[in-house]
């Protein structure tokens, strides 16, 4: 009893996020890196032990699935090896992308050993000529901000840089933190980002007796309205994404697009980068919905967004500390630009809204409830949307992983809610990339989504191109210009 008095518990937030564990919906964070050239599997292996492994939580496993009977805690792992952990595979022919993506799919299927901390990498060789190593993590050990945190402190920005050593405290505090490393301008939820940040020490509070949450939303009519929000709303429309859930998963990934291209479409468009990435996202979702002969006029379909509540000002700890927020994307509009125009709308909407605080005070909520009550509000969630969104901007250099280049990064959330797709938006080293998990009992063939993304984003540089042939020609009167202009915008519709 002593010895069990020791043990660090999981938070409640952390507790619901193991609760939610369903073998047709796993709660994993899953992750893929790619390499030009084979890396050494020694080095890759000294990397682990002197980076990752110097936080505890990676010899640490659960003792329990916190079912009411007992909280769950942390403790070490009398037995860690860390060959359970870091595997070497071969990957079979033809050795390409397709091959890799059927691969990661098997694995996002599989549930780690909870007998051992729930971790694990595959060194995947004979990738190309090169290799690629697949993470998957538990989210009950953190979330996406917090665990690429980790993967980061794993690189280098060098390809001289020595063999990894144990480094000294002063040594890790010199490494840049997540804030200089991130993009920490992420455009979607800055000013949500801001607005639940000055909430923070109120929200902890929170955590520290959930039973508070109902008297803070008393205090609070927007806090009463979003919570109202979130449990009235109606159920999402029934389409090809939603519905019973089988075990077997489908991971793909675009091809890398340049930001600079993104940014020339926002320049003339108006929009962020993020705006232009989720509105040729949601024409993916469009194009998908077409290909299988469902209805999408007037469709919307609502994403669960996350929101990091952390401030970012400094170096993440890990756990869970994340919102969630609705975001309604307008499948049902088939002009880009009138797209663009309604989303922005939405997200400025959301922007000013502490749905993310509330949703985390819920999450908070179902960590300590009797495991029945849980699954009633995960069910909830799960009617009431289609799929989780992830929009995370990346590392802008170009970083080195045991003295190889990472030629491309991309992970996925898992889709908590029971939902069968999830969709991540990532950015490193001047190229953006989508990566899509589906279902394969309802959802196949996610690549069509991806090739619904590269047309919807061919079709904003077409427009582009034609606005700036159109200004390069002798000008002709105002009159003729602006004639002009008007058909970029109509001619754009996919069908």
């Amino acid at each position: 009893m002593a010895e069990r008095k020791k043990l660090e518990q999981l938070s409640s937030v952390d507790t619901a996020w193991l609760r939610m564990e369903h073998p047709t919906n796993l709660m994993m964070i899953t992750g893929v890196m790619t390499f030009d050239e084979p890396i050494e599997f020694e080095r890759l292996k000294a990397t682990i032990e002197h980076r990752m492994l110097r936080f505890d939580r990676f010899r640490q496993r659960v003792t329990s699935l916190g079912d009411g009977k007992e909280a769950p805690c942390w403790e070490n792992d009398p037995h860690f090896d860390i060959r359970s952990h870091l595997r070497r595979i071969a990957l079979p022919a033809p050795h390409n992308q397709q091959a890799l993506e059927e691969l990661a799919s098997d694995l996002m299927s599989t549930p780690l050993d909870y007998s051992k901390p729930l971790w694990q990498m595959h060194l995947v060789e004979n990738y190309g000529t090169g290799c690629a190593i697949i993470t998957r993590l538990h989210h009950c050990i953190a979330d996406g901000i917090a665990l690429v945190h980790v993967m980061l402190s794993m690189t280098d920005q060098s390809p001289t840089a020595p063999w990894p050593t144990s480094l000294k405290a002063e040594e890790h505090a010199a490494r840049k933190p997540l804030s200089s490393v991130w993009d920490s301008s992420s455009a979607l939820f800055d000013k949500a980002r801001r607005t639940t940040t000055s909430m923070w020490r109120e929200g902890m509070n929170l955590v520290a007796d959930p039973s508070k949450i109902l008297e803070a939303m008393q205090m609070s009519a927007t806090g009463v309205t979003s919570a109202g929000k979130l449990l009235t709303m109606p159920p999402d429309p029934q389409t090809a994404f939603k519905g019973k859930l089988g075990v077997a998963k489908r991971a793909v990934w675009s091809a890398p697009i340049p930001l600079e291209e993104v940014k020339a479409i926002g320049r003339f468009t108006r929009g962020t980068i993020n705006d232009i990435l989720l509105t040729a996202m949601t024409g993916g979702l469009r194009h998908y919905l077409l290909k299988r002969n469902q209805p999408v006029e007037g469709i919307d379909i609502r994403a669960v967004v996350p929101v990091n509540l952390r401030p970012l000002t400094t170096t993440p700890r890990l756990g869970n500390q994340f919102g969630l927020v609705f975001l309604a994307l307008p499948v049902g509009i088939a002009d880009p630009l009138d797209r663009l125009l309604e989303l922005q709308e939405r997200m400025d909407a959301i922007k000013s809204s502490p749905e993310a605080l509330v949703a985390f005070g819920i999450l908070n909520a179902m960590g300590i409830a009797p495991k029945q009550i849980q699954d009633q509000l995960v069910n909830i969630f799960g009617v009431k949307a289609t799929g989780v969104m992830t929009n995370v901007p990346g590392p802008r250099q170009p970083l080195y992983m045991a003295g190889r280049q990472m030629k491309e990064l991309m992970f996925w959330v898992p889709q908590s809610g029971r939902l069968g797709l999830g969709v991540s938006i990532l950015s490193y080293n001047g190229t953006v990339q989508l990566g899509v998990a589906t279902d394969v009992g309802l959802v196949p063939d996610p690549d069509v989504i991806i090739a619904g993304f590269h047309r919807e984003f061919e079709s904003f540089k077409e427009m582009v191109a034609r606005a700036e042939a159109a200004q390069s020609q002798p000008e002709a009167g105002e009159g003729a210009a602006e004639a002009e202009a008007e058909p970029v915008r109509s001619e754009a519709v996919l069908v």
